[in-house]
């Protein structure tokens, strides 16, 4: 079972998004979701915009 939770801030300035998977809390990086299968699948859509416009802007560099 995966369940959002919401998006944060860690330490280090870097924004994670934080699951609940399998009752267990995770603070996932934006490039890390390929690795939590069916976890980019559960962002809303205003998270998969932001995700889509960061890899629109690194692509330009």
């Amino acid at each position: 079972m995966i369940r959002y939770m919401g998006t944060r801030q860690n330490d280090d300035g870097a924004v994670v998004y934080v699951f609940i998977i399998n009752g267990l809390q995770k603070e996932i990086r934006e490039h890390a979701l390929k690795q939590y299968p069916g976890c980019y699948e559960m962002l809303p859509a205003s998270a998969k915009q932001k995700i889509a416009a960061n890899r629109n802007w690194l692509s330009k560099l």
